[in-house]
């Protein structure tokens, strides 16, 4: 598999022009987009706008989701294939390096949006307006790509990117909500996952459900996951187990006598002191405090 350093090798070997900048690019796709290179990976971020008529588009090795026009974001160093791409009307592709974000806030703000990494089938769908919405921010940002660059072309450019990204975390919440109204509430399935895991003995088998193995088993990446369940429920995956676990723990306590290290094994925990840290955060009391509180 081809990696690219550079985004003037990627230009050479698909017989494009040189970059304007050699640290970004872009691409106004009309009808077809003939890449050279069908399976890469690179040192830079692609933001991608699409309506595919037919080819294939692949990142993270999942095929992507062409039905609607949509927008998939991706991050260095992370597979891309495309392969006779075909599109119902105009796309486009932005590529940065990481190095062009050296010295600008998004060299850190890029990081809290987690849709780089989503998977390709959890790619962001836009209604007229929103695309309206983002054309705009891309129109001004070709614009001024393709203008004599000077010493304020990086900071403008990368504020529309930065846009761009903004409004796209804003467009993803307004399709959690759709989406989640459309396939029923993603926390009952969630739940109903985890009482399972629990009632089949996995806890003992398996140890402690990760938010990776409860999102394979909802066919989501796990950043998706928890991304909709924040939307949904102010809690993330991760706090979602938690929630459940310390919950059970507080059952086992009452209902039985076991002592906190078996209620401890038997919920999957191998750590006795971060079982008893885990249960004081969501309780307010230790485990043997608790269990005082029961006995009195």
């Amino acid at each position: 598999m081809k990696h690219f350093k550079s985004l003037a090798e990627l230009h050479r070997a698909n017989g494009f022009p040189p970059p304007e900048n050699p640290l970004m690019s872009v691409f106004r796709c009309k009808n077809v987009c003939s890449i050279g290179v069908s399976e890469f990976t690179g040192d830079f971020y692609m933001i991608g706008f699409k309506k595919l008529k037919s080819g294939v588009f692949l990142y993270g090795r999942t095929r992507y989701d062409h039905e609607n026009g949509s927008m998939s974001f991706i991050k260095p160093r992370q597979v891309m294939k495309l392969e006779n791409l075909e599109f119902e009307e105009d796309g486009f592709i932005i590529y940065f390096h990481e190095d062009f974000l050296n010295g600008h806030n998004l060299h850190s703000d890029i990081k809290k949006y987690s849709y780089f990494e989503y998977e390709a089938n959890e790619a962001l769908h836009l209604s007229p307006n929103e695309e309206h919405t983002i054309w705009e921010l891309y129109n001004k940002i070709e614009t001024e790509y393709y203008n004599n660059q000077d010493e304020y072309s990086k900071d403008i450019m990368l504020g529309h990117i930065d846009s761009i990204l903004k409004y796209s975390q804003r467009f993803y919440k307004r399709q959690f909500i759709n989406r989640t109204n459309l396939s029923g509430k993603l926390v009952s399935k969630f739940n109903n996952i985890l009482s399972a895991y629990f009632d089949n003995g996995s806890l003992q088998e398996k140890g402690l459900p990760s938010v990776s193995l409860m999102a394979s088993q909802l066919n989501l990446s796990s950043k998706y996951l928890s991304d909709v369940l924040k939307q949904e429920t102010g809690k993330t995956a991760i706090e979602l187990i938690h929630i459940f676990l310390i919950s059970e723990a507080k059952n086992l306590l009452k209902g039985s006598d076991n002592n906190i290290a078996e209620t401890a094994y038997a919920l999957g925990f191998d750590n006795l002191p971060y079982f008893s840290r885990l249960f004081k955060k969501e309780t307010g009391v230790s485990p043997n405090q608790f269990k005082r509180q029961i006995l009195n």
